[in-house]
């Protein structure tokens, strides 16, 4: 059952009520009729994801509309959290890029490098 909430006519008093959905919605007390205030309800349906779990981030992302820069974004984010709550070292990107390193027989990930050097030019981090 709803709450609904009503206001005394005169004085600053609000009640909150239960009615049925079907049920007319006025709340008389002692010959006084209140009035009903209507607002938008409140109702927050999304929980954080949790930056430890895989399959929060899946499920809480499989129907949001958006762009593949977005959830990069948000993978960035929940990085940056696992790395904040483990002394500045995110251990699941620590393990993609040696898993990264191991399939290409120790060639590493471009992001795991702290310096790029090739014949032409050389970049560092």
């Amino acid at each position: 059952m709803p709450i609904y909430l009503f206001k005394h006519p005169k004085k600053e008093k609000y009640k909150e009520a239960f009615f049925h959905m079907d049920e007319e919605k006025i709340l008389e007390i002692d010959g006084v009729k209140w009035q009903r205030v209507y607002h938008s309800p409140n109702l927050n349906t999304e929980a954080p994801i949790n930056p430890w779990d895989n399959n929060d981030f899946v499920n809480k992302t499989k129907n949001k509309k958006g762009t593949i820069g977005d959830m990069m974004d948000a993978s960035a984010e929940l990085s940056a959290k696992r790395a904040d709550q483990n002394g500045g070292v995110d251990p699941v990107k620590q393990k993609y890029f040696k898993d990264y390193a191991k399939k290409r027989n120790g060639t590493k990930h471009h992001l795991d490098k702290k310096t790029i050097d090739t014949k032409n030019f050389k970049i560092d981090f």
